[in-house]
């Protein structure tokens, strides 16, 4: 979360334990991701002791899709200092988007790999009986069955058999509900070749399941007081690590409709550190406490009622829930009928229940996929062979460069003239590359031209701005912000000398997961080493 909220992050970026220590966000990063990669490669040889080391493998890293590229940017870093490729072998590896990811595996599903919770009995949290999730999509399997060779094509090129009874344009969300954040893609299916596209730019926020953690967190605060919390996380973090265990395993069971009372299990040095702090034991704390919906039971355990437990849940579900009724708002995706939930925090009855109570009387149909913990795990590895399955995607941002263009009076404002050499200049103008919305094509270029300004010139470097808005004039305009450095290194002039005008041409593309660029010097049409610096500022 620290990597999703920090405004200015850069490869120095720390991260703070509880204990106050501090440490280079990058290394504890590296650091997991080499623990990921040593366990996979074990695997791995153990199925296939021959296997090659060097060149092997392809690695996808997935990421929240509302993350912005220097959050992507710092976690390609990270994995090359965990050594899963080297930079000259950038190409090895890929950061997918995790709703992306989860749509691409939905598309292979079939239907008994689903579950449709509109057929959830009333007043229970068991499953009715089971309706089949494509009676939304008889008519399009008509036409297919009609069409015997576009449904054969369609099952034979991997598509599953619910978008095999998919008609070309229909529309749905995938809600991926993590850990620590909420993703909102909306997709629109295009055939004959199941290419997906983006109708909307990813939306979200931090309405993951750490936010029913943190509520937990309050609630001890509230009973055994806030400053005694902060001190037993400090001065015992192992004891807390059980605790949070603890607490993890009973909100796995909640469910909206269960009866009976949830038993947490404090650690002996939660109680031992608890009366040598206040004087008193935890069972006096609970009964002098305000909150009457926590007992302690004779077992020596925290009891809370399952009201209790559902009324944690209810800030981060409800955010949930106006994140997606917000999208389904949008004028961009009207006519979305299916909704995926996925990711591990979609596993919770009480997001389950509560998304469909509260969509399902939309006309919404809302799935959730049998294995859907693994769902982006999956939907990942099917990424990182085909990465060109998602065709179109939508431009969060609008982005480009600060230029001078000729001064127009009555168009220009006066303070933004500048006279050079006897020509006026207007200064600060935003040069749109990309604007916010846009919709961008896998591959699509967008095209510019640079020279150095001096003669014999190694390296030329362009400040990048971005902005929400799609209208900006000036890179000095509100919301404006430097947000990256487009940078080219140049070798020395093919005839040795250093006199004459270079042109460096720059292709720049947009449409895929992460911002990349390309350079060639037109001169010679020989490449350019260029990149584009997000973590710079």
């Amino acid at each position: 979360m620290k990597i999703h909220s920090a405004t200015d992050l850069t490869l120095k970026t720390q991260l703070e334990a509880v204990n106050g220590k501090k440490m280079p966000a990058l290394e504890v990063f590296a650091h997991a991701l080499r623990f990921f990669k040593e366990h996979a490669l074990q695997e791995l040889r153990e199925q296939c002791p021959s296997l090659p080391e060097k060149d092997t493998v392809r690695w996808v890293l997935t990421v929240p899709a509302i993350w912005k590229q220097p959050a992507k940017q710092f976690m390609r870093e990270a994995a090359y200092l965990a050594g899963l490729v080297s930079r000259e072998d950038a190409e090895q590896l890929l950061i997918a988007l995790e709703p992306e990811a989860a749509s691409v595996y939905c598309r292979k599903l079939r239907l008994h790999q689903l579950l449709d919770l509109s057929s959830r009995a009333p007043g229970s949290g068991r499953l009715g009986e089971r309706r089949s999730i494509d009676s939304s999509f008889r008519q399009a399997r008509e036409q297919l069955r009609r069409s015997r060779h576009s449904r054969t094509f369609l099952v034979e090129s991997g598509v599953g058999e619910l978008w095999a009874e998919m008609q070309a344009g229909d529309r749905y969300v995938v809600a991926d509900c993590g850990g620590g954040t909420v993703d909102l893609t909306v997709h629109q299916l295009e055939q004959p070749h199941g290419t997906l596209k983006e109708l909307y730019k990813a939306s979200g926020g931090p309405y993951g399941a750490v936010g029913v953690d943190l509520a937990f967190e309050q609630l001890l605060g509230r009973i055994f007081g806030e400053d005694f919390i902060t001190t037993f996380k400090r001065q015992r973090p192992a004891a807390w690590v059980d605790l949070t265990i603890a607490f993890e395993a009973r909100k796995r069971t909640a469910g909206p409709h269960r009866s009976g009372a949830l038993n947490i299990s404090l650690p002996f040095s939660f109680i031992d550190f608890y009366r040598k702090q206040r004087g008193h034991n935890v069972e006096t704390a609970l009964r002098r406490s305000s909150v009457n919906f926590v007992k302690w039971s004779s077992q020596g355990m925290l009891r809370m009622s399952c009201e209790a437990m559902n009324e944690l849940f209810q800030p981060t579900v409800s955010g949930i829930i106006q994140h997606i009724e917000a999208l389904l708002a949008r004028p961009e995706v009207q006519g979305v009928k299916l909704l995926f939930l996925v990711g591990g925090f979609a596993e919770s009855a009480v997001l389950q229940h509560a998304v469909q109570t509260a969509l399902g009387a939309r006309g919404l149909r809302v799935v959730v996929p049998h294995d859907v913990g693994l769902t982006i795990l999956k939907g990942a590895v099917l990424f990182g062979q085909a990465p060109g399955v998602v065709r179109v995607r939508r431009s969060p941002l609008t982005y480009g460069v600060g230029v001078l263009n000729r001064f127009v009076a009555g168009r220009h404002p006066p303070e933004k003239l500048l006279v050079r050499d006897g020509r006026r200049w207007c200064t600060d103008v935003f040069e749109r590359f990309v604007a916010a919305e846009q919709s961008v094509a896998l591959g699509e270029e967008v095209r510019r031209s640079y020279c150095p300004a001096r003669p014999g010139q190694r390296r030329v470097l362009i400040n990048l701005y971005c902005c929400a808005a799609e209208d900006a004039r000036f890179i000095t305009d509100p919301g404006v912000r430097k947000c990256g450095a487009l940078s080219l290194e140049l070798e020395p002039a093919a005839d040795g000398t250093s006199s004459g005008r270079r042109e460096i041409r720059a292709a720049m593309q947009f449409g895929d997961t992460e911002i990349k660029v390309t350079a060639v010097d037109v001169s010679t049409n020989r490449s350019v080493r260029a990149a584009i610096d997000f973590l710079s500022n």
